[in-house]
C-alpha cells in the first residue's frame, strides 16, 4: 500500500476558490483544511489564473498566449505568459508567508497533460491532441515545469510533504474522441489508453511517491488506466459513479490506492455528505473500520462562484464527514 502523507480523516479542497486575494485565500484554506491544505487557485482574477493558462505557464520552453478561442502556442514569450507567471509568483507568495513553519501534506494542482492537450492550440489553430508529435513535447514540457514547482514549493515550505493533484477532466473526451476541431463540425480521433497512460505515468512521476493524485469530475472516468499510470489516489464527484464502477474501484482500494470522494457541495448537509461515503464504502464491500484510512471527503469540484459564506460552510461539513469517518474506526 502507498505511503500517504496525509492522515486517517483528513479532507481536502480540489483547488479553486472565489476572490482575487491570494493572502486571503491562503489564510481561508490553511484555517479551514489544516490536515491536507493546499495552494489556492483564484480564476476570477482572469487569464492566466485559471487552469489552462495557470499551467501552461509552467510550461518549459512552450511559450503560450491568448487567442479569442483560448490559450495557444506562441512564437515567443509575451504578456499573457508573464500574467500567468506573476498570478502564480504571488499565490506562491502568499503560500510562503501563511505556511511558515508548516509540517505536512501540502498539495498543488494543474491541468494534466491530456486536459492540456484538449484546451491547448497550436499556432494553426488545431488542438495539440490532434498532433503526436505536439503531443509528446508538451508532455516533456509539462513534466520539466511542475517538477520545477514542487521544487520551488519545497524551497518556500521547507516541511511540505508534496502532494501533486493533476487536473484531467478532459481524459474521457480524449480517450472517446470527443474533442471538437476548429470547425466544430468534426472531432479528433479517439487516442489510444496506453498512449494516454503513458504520458500520465510520465507526469506524474515528477512527484513523491505516495503524493500522486488525478481528479476527474466527469462521467466515465477510466479507473483502470489512472491505477496503470501510478496514482496514490484518485479524485471523482461521487454522484458521477455508477454500478458500473464498482469493481474497478474495489481493485483500485485492493491494490493501495486512496479514494477522494466528491460529496460536498454549497447546500449540502452533513448527514447526505456522510451517507453519500459510507453507502459507497458499503456497497463496495469494505469494512467500515478502514474508511476514515482509504477515504478523503472533498467538494465535488472546485468552488470559485461561491461565496466566502458558502466556502467556509462546505469546509466545515467537510471536515464533520471526516470526524464522523474516523468515528468510525
Amino acid at each position: 500500500m502507498s505511503r500517504w502523507p496525509w492522515q486517517p480523516g483528513a479532507v481536502t479542497g480540489i483547488g479553486s476558490l472565489p476572490g482575487t486575494d491570494p493572502a486571503e485565500a491562503a489564510t481561508l484554506v490553511f484555517g479551514e483544511l489544516p490536515d491536507l491544505p493546499h495552494l489556492a487557485e483564484l480564476p476570477n482574477r482572469g487569464p492566466g489564473a485559471e487552469m489552462i493558462g495557470r499551467t501552461a505557464g509552467m510550461l518549459v520552453d512552450l511559450p503560450v498566449e491568448v487567442a479569442p478561442s483560448g490559450w495557444r502556442f506562441a512564437a515567443h514569450a509575451g504578456r499573457d505568459l508573464r500574467r500567468a507567471r506573476d498570478h502564480l509568483s504571488r499565490d506562491l507568495d502568499a503560500l510562503q508567508a501563511r505556511a511558515e513553519g508548516y509540517r505536512g501534506p501540502l498539495k498543488v494542482q494543474a491541468a494534466g497533460p491530456w486536459t492540456l492537450a484538449a484546451n491547448l492550440e497550436l499556432a494553426t489553430g488545431h488542438k495539440v491532441v490532434s498532433d503526436h508529435g505536439a503531443v509528446r513535447d508538451l508532455v516533456a514540457s509539462l513534466a520539466e515545469g511542475l517538477r520545477a514547482h514542487l521544487a520551488d514549493v519545497a524551497a518556500r515550505v521547507p516541511g511540505a510533504e508534496p502532494v501533486l493533484q493533476l487536473d484531467e477532466p478532459s481524459l474521457p473526451a480524449v480517450l472517446g474522441g470527443r474533442v471538437a476541431t476548429p470547425s466544430g463540425y468534426g472531432t479528433v480521433a479517439a487516442v489510444e489508453a496506453s498512449v494516454t497512460q503513458q504520458a500520465l505515468t510520465a507526469v506524474l512521476a515528477v512527484a513523491p511517491e505516495g503524493g500522486r493524485v488525478v481528479h476527474c469530475c466527469a462521467a466515465e472516468v477510466p479507473l483502470r488506466l489512472l491505477h496503470a499510470a501510478g496514482v496514490d489516489a484518485v479524485s471523482l464527484d461521487r454522484s458521477l459513479l455508477t454500478s458500473a464502477d464498482y469493481d474497478a474501484l474495489g481493485e483500485l482500494v485492493d491494490a493501495g490506492v486512496c479514494l477522494w470522494l466528491g460529496v460536498v457541495e454549497p447546500g449540502v448537509r452533513f448527514a447526505a455528505a456522510r451517507d453519500s461515503v459510507t453507502a459507497l464504502w458499503r456497497e463496495l464491500g469494505f469494512a467500515p473500520a478502514e474508511l476514515a484510512r482509504r477515504v478523503v471527503p472533498t467538494p465535488v469540484c472546485g468552488l470559485p462562484s461561491a461565496t466566502d459564506e458558502q466556502v467556509r460552510a462546505t469546509f466545515a461539513v467537510l471536515r464533520d464527514v471526516g470526524r464522523s469517518l474516523l468515528e468510525q474506526q
